[in-house]
């Protein structure tokens, strides 16, 4: 078959193709903007005993909510909880939290689209179990309290908004403390939770509508199935 006969017949196939090479230089590329220590990703038993590590400090929903969704640092420092749909099992992502030159910035998520993530039984607890303890916190604050009507999920103990370097030092602290778990960066829940869901049979057109980029084949489904076998894979995998 000739050439030009060959983009006659596939010029689809053509056009997917020339777009995830181009996504692939651009997105997948490692970043030349700052060196990262590297990480592991964790199996999923490191996980459970990183959460059970965790579940002391008054910011355990934190790292649930971002090894459970995907979430990135930012997008979950930006959450409030206005978009906190726990009624229906849903968060809306609408925004990231970066620091420049010291301040503490809220702008448009890494995609610039803002997205709703499922989130399954255990994890709306968790954000009740936040939401509750936060109301404690204020009540005991008085006063000093520094939060607002539309308040963020996770703030210091007297309302503020977090810095992310905050939470991203009180991980490495937490793996320290356990003693037992390798090194591993925060962004790595991010890739535990994209695997755990390929495993557990997650289409993988669902698994990339929970990221944040784009993908290179269009618009893809929402991704209200994943909860469900979320759960259970933890549930399973004992490795």
């Amino acid at each position: 078959m000739s050439t030009k006969h060959a983009r006659r017949r596939w010029p689809g196939k053509r056009r997917r193709l020339r777009r995830y090479l181009r996504w692939k230089r651009t997105v997948a590329r490692p970043s030349t903007f700052q060196a990262q220590e590297p990480g592991t990703v964790w199996t999923v038993s490191q996980l459970r005993a990183f959460l059970a590590t965790a579940q002391q400090h008054r910011l355990f929903g934190f790292f649930h909510v971002a090894a459970y969704t995907g979430a990135r640092r930012g997008e979950l420092l930006n959450l409030r909880w206005q978009d906190s749909d726990l009624d229906s099992k849903k968060i809306t992502i609408t925004g990231s939290t970066a620091v420049i030159s010291g301040e503490r910035i809220n702008g448009t998520t890494k995609s610039g689209r803002t997205r709703v993530v499922s989130v399954d039984d255990e994890t709306v607890a968790v954000l009740c179990r936040r939401r509750t303890d936060q109301a404690a916190e204020q009540l005991k604050a008085g006063d000093s309290w520094c939060g607002t009507k539309d308040s963020y999920v996770f703030t210091t103990g007297w309302g503020e908004p977090i810095y992310p370097d905050t939470v991203t030092s009180l991980m490495t602290k937490l793996i320290r403390a356990n003693q037992q778990l390798p090194h591993a960066r925060l962004h790595d829940l991010r890739h535990l939770h994209a695997m755990t869901l390929l495993l557990s049979g997650v289409p993988v057109h669902v698994v990339a509508a929970t990221r944040t980029r784009p993908s290179p084949f269009g618009s893809t489904p929402t991704s209200s199935a994943a909860p469900r076998r979320r759960r259970g894979h933890f549930r399973r995998c004992g490795q």
